[in-house]
This record gives structure tokens, sequence and C-alpha cells, in this order.
């Protein structure tokens, strides 16, 4: 059995944050990481006020959020790099090296691994530079892993070491280099490249500075020591809440000075007795210093020159310990799972676990000794995993319980608010009672919604300095948010409930519905793997070619007529070109499209590009013989144009054109004001450019910069944001991937090296650039706002691969790139690599005889203000996307362009599905690449305003979209719905307000909008649902297409439940002190759902009992005499009465039906609602449901029951016994699998005839089961296991093997580790017909069913079965590629997959599962190193992307 698992939807959760200058020495980055992945974010002002996020808001509020950005700028969360790891991050933090301008990363990893990573401005990219590993087995004590103790990081205040806490008991400390070695008095301060920034690290036993130091809670280093001081909170002998009575207080607290020469740490500092609750520690800053410990119901203040200072903070406190503490008066609050972070060196800001936001100051007397705190509630918020403080009154708060925030905190003294209440007679009471002052809540993103008590952003509430200092109010404003999808506890598929009635699929299209988020961050998400378009109208329009969508006279009359109201946005398209093969014809579009008979255009012939110039007030029509000026209609200006081959190519930026002939011939063109008084105010100037036609110029591509970055001149600001470091330009014999190249055959390497990067003559350089003075590196800088000046550029490729950028419209050579098409990982300029460029690839060998042509060339803007420049390459079966970045080296190439190109990875292959063959394919098809008149379509086609989003859209056989908004993330998703798109253009109406046009591959001309009710900018199109209450399970209910969400409320309780007598219960109220913290209880209810509009249908909520929890849910058919099928879809419920440990356990079956009544008037959704077919209660917890054959299988205490619903009641058919507690039950046919909590799975079958349940098979070894399903392989059944150390387990039931003893054991197959807990499974038939070729693939594929699986992270993943033969080749590529890629932090992807065990088993791994994400990485190698690799393993490039494109095409689902 040989499977492959993949993730196909990345980590949403974040739970580590650290702000530092990691990028660039001035402006500081936020780095994000979020289980195995690492996000960089900059914080930039929001002056795009239609960026997405507005948008996405609606337009309502976009006014009053443009007169609140008028008084305060707000700030945006920008991407600018993305990383996966293959290892899960367990901690983060920062740290500056001595004599580096830039910060270095440190990452712990499971068990006990130490990654330090670096940026590297010359790859755009993050490198290892220390590497620390203390996996010995000695170290281990005998553990097989480490499941409580996880590796914990600190960095020393004044960055001299850092420490990790490794498995409970020692502490490893790594120190940092401190001086620069004066050999070179050159370096001016710059960091050696060849000396490694950390010492040789040493641990210490802290067993044996003391043998009660053991079981670590949390450690911190201290501010203000001459040497690092390492505080540690730990338990010698643990208690918990059940026995204070015998042991209290058992919490302790030890300091350590570190003298790192001397590797001696002395004991200076140890404090007993603290409360058994303790459970972090805040080193608190100068001048104070400290430490802060938090308790669960205390706050204690400790420093070594005072006494101790607490308080509590309920009346448990009182007593659960006896520290001396103090009474915080008006407080009532719990510490636990609480985050917080310092905004001064006497204030913090703390999350609670409840979301609330409090501001707690220290008071301070005049020796700086803390004598009392002030706790001041400021906002309700997300729920927070993370926090850091970002510079200029920012924190951002990161969750895997809701959407991360990033919010503005700004500070106000009472005197100027007793100043504004004086002046305005309106708010005079506000000066009385600042605490009750009007709460707002300015967000402009819809993510922000599942954020609980929307008007409680506003901080409130004052403070009275005991020393003396001003009162002080906070205020808090939500800038931006991150969508966060996790954790995903149940998901279920659905039909959609808008789709078009034209997109008539063989196969049903659905979409995933998971639950979201916990308490007051509950929702629910709705996915859509690909997009969906809401088709308008369709027009049937054969032969068409091309088309372009054109803004008229008409919209130009009224833009004149009233410049300043008429937003740009609004500019209707009034023309429609459309281009045949031999003729071209012109559509008005206004109310109604129509054709124009007389006008302007040419007409006779195919049309090769149409569009604006002239900022919309001129058209522009290029056919094959000429060029065509028009204004309007009227045409101004025609020029012939011969070259001695037609016009096969055109590119505007405007004002200027470049054109390109069949024979690659370029013609440039101007739009220049008409100095002749014709009175046609603009005429086209042509001109010739001189550059060489050989080798032939295969497309070309204008661009129009507006981010600053194409620029062949270094300022003096630019100079001074360069990261300094002493690494020299590579030169041009390195490889221009800048990775490690696979080793090629030894007989052709120099050759080959100097045929792809040229002969070296670059000399190396020892300039570097000095230092700015004036800037300290410590401090933030906010970014410049700088309206850059607008430059053109045109990109034009050659026949033998090289890229070459001109200036315009000079035409001045700035940038040479050679054999392009490889799609190396980074491009370098190569202007200097041999005397003429153009004559630099003159010898043939088997790479550049296969090197592909780029057929299509695309340099576009994206982002805010299009500050992103990407470079777009369109290859026959590839599409290559480059993103610029700045490189500002000592300029040893003058006057060329300061950048470099990172490749963007994606996985888009435009490669045809050839092998199964197309029936009836005697017509040319449009798409077929093969075709050379085809070469010159257009199929990226960028696009400025669909919906409020930019971008570019990738037609052809698989056409994507590629959004990209403020964010800074290059979103990617595919349109498949319609098959293949021959051509495609923005269309902006009044009946299609920000739409688009497209043709499909029959030749229907479709006009569309996409949803609005989806977000884009996302790793999935995604619509969240705020509910506002923690959402537990999700049933889709396919006769009424509703869906039952059993949701639950938590609530304080002061009800205590006595068992009396038999069975019987009476309930007591508790009456406590108004300081005492009352448990929550759940209140759990079953709501309907619509997924019309996402709304709770009115009328249609079930509630449940009080104590009462839903333990499972599902969607059942069961057998009805009312339908035709003799089954009928129930919602069924199970229950348990959780009335505490004195009572026996008892639950409830609830089986509802979703019926059809009359609606309410006014009230469409309500014509559905529950009816109660069944509710009695059980002998016991009704734990997990399930349906078989008809029948209702229950795991009711030990035993598993098989019921028949007949005559509104549950008759008893079959019962077995069962194992601990049965928490999951998954059917299939007759078989029924259950998982149990700690033993692992049983397979059970129940025969019909006989009414006997009887058991199968089982496995013998404990495993803690998260989630069970199954695993259909055609005539191959096997059993899926998720459990609680993050594995996949495949079982088989193999009678005929030795080892199952006769069948009675269940035997393991295949193994994985994903890194993710996994809470639920959902299985589909794999994809039979490919919508590109429509026609059934091969027929062993029919019964193949593909698992998917949603984490508790967020992600979304699947495991297919594949044959031996594939399964063993693509090994034979993941060993290849374990070894030979570089892999970020130095982790090893074999390793990560590895099974983990908490003990040692008598057995090997199985292995038997690929990891997909590392086979897709074959996808981002350039050709060289692909067809190395494919030699390697004994196959080709094409057998390899071959078999990943079948793998994709089967999973193509959603």
């Amino acid at each position: 059995m040989y499977s492959i698992y993949r993730q196909v939807h990345p980590v949403t959760g974040i739970e580590s944050a650290v702000y530092c200058n990691l990028v660039d020495p001035i402006v500081k980055s936020l780095v994000i990481g979020g289980v195995n992945y690492l996000h960089i974010y900059h914080l930039n002002s929001d002056t795009d006020t239609s960026s997405s996020a507005a948008i996405l808001a609606g337009n309502k509020g976009q006014e009053k959020e443009k007169s609140q950005d008028v008084k305060s700028r707000r700030m945006k969360l920008e991407c600018v790099a993305s990383f996966s790891l293959f290892g899960n991050v367990y901690s983060m933090q920062s740290v500056r090296i001595a004599g580096s301008p830039l910060d270095s990363l440190l990452l712990s990893f499971k068990d006990a691994k130490l990654s330090m990573l670096d940026y590297d401005p010359g790859t755009h990219d993050l490198k290892a530079s220390s590497l620390h590993y203390f996996e010995d087995e000695e170290l281990k004590d005998g553990r097989c892993q480490q499941i409580v103790n996880q590796p914990l990081v600190r960095v020393d205040t004044d960055g001299r070491c850092a420490a990790m806490l490794i498995y409970g008991n020692r502490l490893v400390v790594l120190p940092f280099r401190r001086e620069i070695s004066p050999a070179d008095p050159s370096m001016d301060g710059l960091v050696c490249s060849n000396s490694s920034p950390v010492q040789s690290s040493y641990i210490i036993e802290l067993r044996k500075l003391d043998e009660r130091v053991c079981n670590i809670i949390d450690f911190q280093f201290l501010y203000g020591y001459h040497e690092p001081t390492v505080v540690l909170l730990y338990e010698p002998l643990p208690t918990w809440a059940g026995r204070i009575a015998m042991r209290k207080d058992s919490c302790c607290i030890i300091a350590l000075s570190l003298n790192l020469e001397q590797k001696v740490h002395p004991i200076i500092w140890s404090l007993s007795n603290l409360p058994f609750d303790c459970c972090q520690l805040f080193s608190v800053p100068k001048p104070i210093g400290g430490v802060l410990v938090f308790a669960v119901n205390s706050l204690i203040y400790l420093n070594q020159s005072f006494p101790p200072f607490g308080v509590s903070l309920n009346s448990i406190a009182n007593i659960s310990s006896d520290f001396m503490l103090k009474t915080q008066e008006g407080i009532r609050m719990t510490l636990d799972c609480a985050q917080a972070a310092f905004i001064s060196p006497e204030k913090l800001v703390v999350s609670l676990k409840g979301g609330e936001l409090y501001v707690l100051t220290l008071m301070t007397d005049a020796m700086r000794a803390v004598r009392s705190f002030n706790l001041d509630k400021a906002a309700a918020s997300v729920l927070t995993t993370c926090m850091c403080v970002c510079d200029d009154g920012f924190i951002f708060l990161g969750s895997r319980l809701g959407n991360s925030l990033l919010l503005k905190y700004t500070e106000k003294t009472m005197a100027e608010l007793v100043d504004n209440s004086i002046s305005a007679d309106s708010k005079k009471e506000r000066t009385d009672e600042p605490a009750t002052k009007k709460r707002k809540l300015v967000l402009d993103d819809w993510i922000t919604s599942s954020i609980d008590d929307l008007d409680e952003l506003e901080v409130y509430g004052s403070e009275a300095n005991q020393s003396g200092s001003q009162v002080t109010q906070y205020t808090f404003e939500v800038c931006d948010s991150i969508v966060n999808i996790g954790p995903c506890g149940q998901t279920v598929m659905g039909e959609p409930a808008f789709l078009s009635e034209e997109f008539n699929t063989s196969e049903p299209d659905i979409e995933l519905v998971t639950t979201s988020g916990y308490g007051k961050n509950g929702a629910i998400s709705v996915l859509q793997r690909s997009i969906r378009p809401q088709i308008v109208t369709t027009f049937e329009l054969p032969g068409c070619t091309d088309m372009w969508t054109i803004t008229g006279e008409e919209q130009q009359e009224d833009e004149d007529n009233d410049v300043e109201t008429e937003p740009e946005e609004e500019h209707t398209h009034t023309l429609l070109i459309l281009s045949r093969q031999d003729s071209s014809m012109v559509l008005k579009t206004g109310q109604e499209i129509m054709e124009l008979d007389h006008s302007g255009f040419s007409t006779q012939g195919a049309t090769i590009y149409a569009g604006n110039i002239g900022n919309n007030a001129y058209i522009l029509q290029v056919s094959a013989m000429g060029v065509r000026l028009l204004q309007g209609v009227k045409q101004l200006q025609h020029i012939p144009v011969d070259v001695g081959s037609p016009i096969v190519c055109c590119s505007v930026a405007d004002p200027h054109i470049m054109i390109m002939s069949k024979q690659g011939h370029i013609i440039q063109l101007m739009l220049k004001p008409d100095k002749f008084g014709t009175g046609s105010g603009a005429r086209l100037a042509i001109s010739k450019p001189s550059i060489a036609l050989l080798p032939k110029i295969v497309t070309l591509c204008t661009y129009k910069d507006e981010s600053g970055l194409f620029t062949t001149s270094t300022t003096s600001e630019q100079v001074s944001a360069i990261p300094r470091v002493t690494e020299p330009p590579p030169t041009p014999t390195i490889s221009t991937s800048l990775e490690p190249p696979l080793p090629l055959d030894k007989t052709s390497v120099d050759d080959e090296d100097e045929l792809l990067y040229g002969v070296t003559s670059i000399p190396k350089t020892d300039a570097f650039v000095k230092k700015p003075e004036e800037r300290t590196p410590g401090k933030a800088i906010p970014v410049k706002e700088t309206a850059h000046q607008p430059t053109f550029w045109v990109a034009l490729c050659r026949e033998n691969g090289v890229l070459e950028i001109y200036s315009l419209p000079e035409m001045r050579q700035c940038y040479l790139l050679k054999n392009f098409p490889i799609g190396h990982r980074v491009l370098v300029d190569s202007f200097l690599s041999s005397s003429d460029p153009r004559q630099g690839n003159q010898e043939k060998t088997n790479v550049l005889q296969e090197m592909p042509v780029v057929r299509e060339l695309l340099m576009v803007g994206l982002g805010s203000k299009r500050s992103r420049p990407y470079l777009m390459a369109r290859l026959s079966e590839e599409l290559l996307i480059y993103e610029a970045f700045p490189y500002h080296f000592p300029p040893v190439i003058e006057n060329n362009l300061k950048i470099r190109f990172k490749k963007v990875n994606q996985n888009i292959s435009l490669r045809l599905q050839r092998r199964y063959g197309v029936a009836g394919r005697e017509n040319k098809d449009p798409l077929d690449d093969d075709d050379e008149e085809s070469w010159h379509l257009n199929w990226l086609r960028p696009f400025d305003d669909i919906s409020g989003y930019s971008g570019v859209f990738l037609c052809g056989p698989k056409p994507h979209w590629m959004f990209m908004t403020s964010r800074g993330i290059l979103r990617i998703h595919p349109m498949n719905i319609d098959g293949a798109v021959t051509c495609f253009t923005p269309f902006h109406n009044v009946n299609c307000p920000k739409g688009f046009l497209f043709f499909n591959g029959k030749g229907e001309l479709r006009i569309a909008v996409l949803p609005g009710h989806l977000a884009y900018d996302a790793p999935w199109p995604v619509r969240k649902v705020p509910l506002r209450c923690t959402p537990y399970y999700l049933a889709y209910h396919m006769d009424s297409k509703t869906y039952g969400v059993a949701t639950a409320t938590a609530e304080p309780s002061n009800r205590l439940i006595k068992s009396v007598g038999d069975g019987d219960k009476e309930f007591e109220n508790l009456e406590k002190d108004d300081r005492f913290v009352f448990p929550l209880v759940d209140k759990f209810s079953i709501q309907l759902f619509s997924p019309i509009s996402w709304e709770a249908i009115p009328n249609s909520r079930y509630e449940l009992e009080e104590f009462e929890r839903v333990t499972c849910m599902q969607m059942i058919d069961l057998r009805s005499e009312g339908t035709v099928s003799g089954l009928k879809g129930y919602i069924v419920c199970g229950t348990n009465f959780a009335y505490g440990e004195d009572i026996t356990s008892h639950g409830r079956v609830i089986i509802l039906d979703v019926i059809e009544v009359v609606p309410e008037p006014g009230m469409p959704l309500t014509k559905n609602k529950f009816k109660v077919e069944y509710d009695k209660e059980q002998k016991g917890a009704v734990s997990a449901i399930a349906g078989v054959q008809g029948f209702l299988v229950t795991a009711i205490g030990q035993k598993i029951y098989i019921w028949q619903l007949k005559e509104g009641g549950l008759r008893g058919v079959a019962f077995i016994d069962a194992q601990i507690y049965v928490h999951s039950i998954c059917t299939i046919k007759s078989l029924i699998l259950i998982g149990d909590v700690y033993k692992s799975i049983t397979l059970l079958r129940y025969q019909e005839d006989m009414k006997v349940l009887s058991l199968v098979s089982r496995d013998i070894r404990p495993c803690e089961v998260y989630s069970i399903a199954f695993l259909v392989n055609n005539q191959d059944l096997n059993f899926l296991v998720a459990d609680r150390n993050k594995n996949l387990l495949v079982y088989s039931y193999l009678p005929e093997v030795r080892e199952s003893n006769g069948g009675q054991r269940l035997i393991q197959r295949a193994d994985i580790n994903i890194g993710s807990n996994i809470n639920c499974f959902f299985r589909i038939c794999c994809k039979k017909s490919d919508p590109i070729v429509d026609v059934k693939s091969l027929g062993v594929i029919d019964n193949k069913h593909v698992t998917y699986f949603a984490t508790l992270d967020g992600s979304i993943g699947y495991l297919l079965p594949i044959n031996e033969k594939t399964y063993r080749r693509l090994l034979m590529l993941q060993n290849t590629l374990n070894s030979h890629l570089s892999h970020l932090a130095g982790l090893n992807p074999k390793a990560y997959r590895s099974v983990q065990c908490d003990m040692r088993q008598l057995s090997n791994p199985h292995r038997g599962i690929l990891d997909g994400d590392l086979l897709w990485k074959f996808f981002h190698l350039s050709l060289t190193e692909r067809k190395d690799v494919a030699r390697r393993i004994g196959t080709s490039v094409e057998q390899m992307i071959n078999d990943l494109s079948d793998l994709d095409r089967l999973t193509d689902h959603f």
C-alpha cells in the first residue's frame, strides 16, 4: 500500500513573532512564525484606500475611513518574504551580533535543535549562519521524545549570549562574538564573512547546581547586570489544585550569573515558596529592573535589591497560597494562558485568555521599588497566542484561535482631555468619568469581524499614578489583520449556493465548510480552491482569437467636465474589439452590445493590439501592416508599417509603444502633442531603434515603473540603506541560481559553466559602503513615502535565451540576462560577462539545444501603488515568475539597473494531458502551443480593477488568477470550472460593474463578475462567517442544502450538582464573594444555517439542557418508508451530561429532521426548520455516532450499539463490547471502524441477515487516536489513523500475513509525521475527467478515493493512494531532492517526516508515504538542475513532471 501526502493549504495560525532589523538596517521587520512557516512583514502607511481591505469591507464605510486616515495614517502589513521549513518552530528570538548591521533569527526545533538565520541581500533569502544539535542519548535521560519540555530560547538583554532550555533540566549557553578582529582596519565595523557569530557553546546541568532544580516552568534574562544573568522558575515537588491542603507554594526561582569566558555560573539569588500556579516570567526593563511573575491567581514582582511585592487578582489566591499578597481592589481575573509585552519600562499590555486587553502599570517610589500595580481594562480583542511590540506605538497580537491583529495604541494626558472637554460643552461629562468614554472601532477589513465586541476596540480608563505622574488614557485601534481559518475542528463538504447554470460539469461542484476559532473568535470558514465566476450572459462568437475593451470618447467627455469628482475607477468601457484570423469586429457596449458599422477602426484584417493611450484620451489600434490612432471612433492618424514581415506583437507603456514584426524587427512609437495645428491634439512619432537584430528577437514587453526600484543610479539615500555585509558581489563564474548546484558530469563541468554563466571578467572588489554615523542601527526609521517619478523600460528576449532591458525612449541597454529560460533561482546582471553579450552563447550543447523559447514576456507592477515589479515569462509548458528586489552594491556595472530577480515558487503547469488522447480532435485547437501562429497570443493579461483587485490573468488550457493587494503576497487561484480560456479582458460597464470578459474553448464569450462574498487575498478564496461562540460540529443536510452547526457559549456558573439517593441529583447554588472567579460552563445549541447568505435561519435553534455537551454530530441516512430510496437523511446528535465525577454519566441521542414549511412574510430563509424525530436519554454518554446500511451506530459507555429507527423510536439490533473510550466511528458498507482514545482502532462487521455485530480485527498496540478514516484504492481498503504525536498511520487487514495472527491483528503498512494534529478526515472520489481534454481517464482510477484532512493549525492536506511503479520512481526523486537541495535552517525533511513515538518501538518505521511538499519542489528547480536530478534517478524530466501533474489532476477538487 503506497500513498503520497501533500499539504494544499498552508498553516494560518501564528504562534511566535519578533520585531527586528532582519532585512533592512533602517526599517524594522515583523517576523511571524506559524508551525513550519516564516513570514516577514513590513509596516507601511496605508494611503491606498482602494486596496482590498476597503473593498472587502464594502463601500459603505470608505468615506468614514478616508476622513480618519487624514487624522492618523493607518499602518498596514506588507509581506516581503515567506519561507517554509521542514520542522516546527517552537521558539523564536532575534539578536544583533557585534558589527552586523542586521539582526539574526534564532529558531529552536524539536527535540533540541537550534538554527541561527541571517538575511542574504544577494539572494533575497535566509541562510543559516550557525547550527546547533543537542540530541545525544545521554542528554535525553532515556526519554524517546520530549512532549512537555519543548526547547525554549531566550536572548540576553544586551545580546551577549543566548540560552536554550532542553529536556526540562539542562541549559545550553551560546556566547556570541563581541569584538571585531583588528587585523583589518578597512573593515570599518563590518562583519567578517568567515568568522562564526557563535562561539563554542556549553551545557549547564541544572541538577548539579541544586538537586531541587527540575521541572523548569520558564526562564528569562534580567536587565541591568554586569554579566548575563538568567532567572529560572521551577517547581521541585509539583502539586495541583486538589492537593493544596497538603502542599502549596511549591514554586521557586533561582538566578545564575553566567561568566562566558570562564564558563562558570554561580547562584546569586534564590527565592522559594512562591504560589504553586506560577506560569510565566517577564523581565522588567531598566531603570526598574527585576522580574515579574505571572501566577494564575496572583501577580508578583521580584527584585534582588528589594523585598517581594505581590497582589492577589481574585479571592482564590487567598486560599491557594500563603505568600504575602495584597488585595488588588476592583480586579477579578486569572492570568493562565495570558500574554504580555512591555510598551515602556513601567507599562505592559496584558492579553488574557478571554481576549481582554489590560494595561498594567508598575507604580514605583523614589528608590525605584515597585509599591503597587495599576490594572486598567483597555479593550476586548483576539485570543492571543503571542504578542510583539512594534515601534511607533504599534503592537501585534498573533493568534492560532482567531485572526491576528496589528493594533495602534496611543497615550493621551488628562490635561489634553480636560482642555478638549472645556472647549466642547457637549463633552463635559467625560472629564468626570473617563472610564465611560464612548468606545469606537475603525475597521476596514472583513476578517477582523471575528473579534468580539466590535464597539470595544477603543481603550478606556484612567490611571492615577501614585508617584505623581500624569493620569494617562490609552486608545487601541485595529490597523490590519491576518486571516486564520484554524483550528479546523470539523470539516464537511457541501454544494455552493450560487453556481451559474452555464457550468454543466460531469462531476459535482463542492466547497469546503469548516469550523474555525474558539470562544468569541469562533466562526465558520467557507473555502473554495478554484474561482467560480458569476456569469452575467453568454454569446456564441466562434472564431475569435483575441479581444480588448476600450474606454471611449463619451466617458472621456464626462471626465473632462468634472475632473475633481469623477474617480478614475468609474471609467466605463464603451468599445469592445474582437479579432478573428482575417477580420476584426468593433462593438459598442452600453445598455446593449451592438456592432459599429462605420468607424475609423480597421476591420479588414486581424487586430494585433487595441487599447487606450494618452491617459485614456486616445485609442491605439495595431494591425498586421499598420498603426492607427483614433479619438473615439474618429481616425486621427494612420501609419503604414512595412518591415518585410507582418506585425505580430505590440506592447504599450503610455505614451511609449513598441511593435515587433514576425522576423524580429522592432519599431518604436511615441505619442506626442501635435505641434502642426491639425486640431487632433496628438500624433504618433515613429522611429527604429538601433539595436542588434540577431539573434532574432522573439518577444518584448514595455514597463512603466512606479516603484523606484528600476534605477541606474545609486543615491545617497539608497547607499545608506545598503545591508553592510562583506560578501563581494558574485562573479559571473558563480551559478546565477546562487544555490548549491547539483554536480554535473566532470568532463563537461568547465565548458558548461563557462557557457551558462559567462567568462570570468569581473575582478573581485574590496569596496564597501561606509556606515552612516548619523543613524543608530537599533531604532527603526519609518519608510519615507516619496512619490517616485515614473520611468519607462522595455524588456526583450532573443531566441538564444538572452533577456535584455532597455530604457525608454533612448533605448539604452541597462540589464542583460543570459540563459533566461533555464529558470535560475536568482537572476544576476551578466552585462560584463563577455565582450559582446549577444554573441556569448554560440556554442551548441545539449542544454542550449533543448532550451525552451520564451513565447511571451510581461513586466508588471503589482501590490500597493504598484511598488512590487514582477517579471513573468511564458514558455511552451511552463510559467516563470520573478520578483525584482534592490541590490545596491558598489556599482561595478555603471549605468545599469541596481536590481536582481528572485524566482517566485509556484506550481502552474501549462502542459496538456495528451497521453490520454482527445476524441474527435480533428479541428485545430486554438490553444495548441506548438502552432507558431499562436506564439504571440497574449495569455498573460494584467488587470487593474476587477471587483477591486489587481493582478494578472493567465489564459490557456489551465487558466489562473494572480492577485496581489497591499498585503504583498501573490495569490494564485485556478479557474478550471469552464475549461480552457483563449482570451480575457477586464470589462467595466453599467450592467457588469468591474467585471471581465473571456472566451472559453468552445468559442463562447462570457460576461462575468467575481463573486463578491469571497476574499481572494488568502491561500484559498475564503468567506469567514463570525459566530461569536465556539463551533464544535458541522453537518450538511443534503436534501434541504442547509448546515446544522453545534455551537457553545461559555457562561460563568455557580451551580454545583450533588447526588441524592438512587441516581437522583440536586443543584446547589454556591455563594462566593465578589472577587471569586466562577468556572465557565458551555451552553450548547444546534442552529440551522443557510449557505445562501450564511445567516442563521430564524426560529431554527435547538437548545440543549444545562450542563449538556454535544459530543458528536453527523448527517446520517437512516431507513425510512417515506422515501423512494428507502433512506432519509437526518442530523443525528449525541450528547453527554457533564455533571462531574460524582454523578454517573448519561447522554442523549437526538435525531433531527430538516423539514420545509411555509416561510414567514419577508423572511424566505424560514422555509426550513428542525423537527425532532427522536430525543431520549441513554444509559451512558453517547461518545460517537455513524450510520451503517440504514442503521444507526452509537458508542455508549464501553459498548457499541446498532439501532433501527422505527415508529418514532430506536430499536436495538446488536451490540458489542468496546475498549476504554470510543470517540470516533467510521463506516463503509457493512464495515465499522472505531477509534479509541488510547487503545488504537478496532474493525467490526455488521451482518444484517443474522443481525450480528462481530469483531474482525484490531490493533494491539496503544495509540492515542485523534481521528480515523478509510483509504480506498480500487479493490484495496486500508485504515487511516491520526494520533496525538501528529502521525498519519495506515493499517491493513491481511489475514494471510503471519504477523496478523490469522487476521486478528491489523498490520501497520505506512506512516508519516505531518507536524500538525488532525481532527477530521473527509473522503472524495478522484477527479475522473480533466476539464481541459474533457475525456475520461484510464479506468484504474474509477474507484480510487483521495482522503483529505484539515488540521488544528489551519492547514489542509490529502493522502492519495498510488501504484507501486509511480511510488518507486517518486521515492528516488524524493531521496535525491532530500540530499541535494539546500533546506532552510539546516533541517532534514527525512527526519521531519519520520514517525514520532512516545516509547521505543520494537519495529522499524514502515514509511510507504511520500512527502509531496518535498516532491513539488522539483517544479522550483532550474532546467539544468531538473535534468541532472532526472539523470541521477534514470528517468526523464518529462516523466517526473507527468507523474506530478497526474497527481495534481486527480486531486483537483473544490
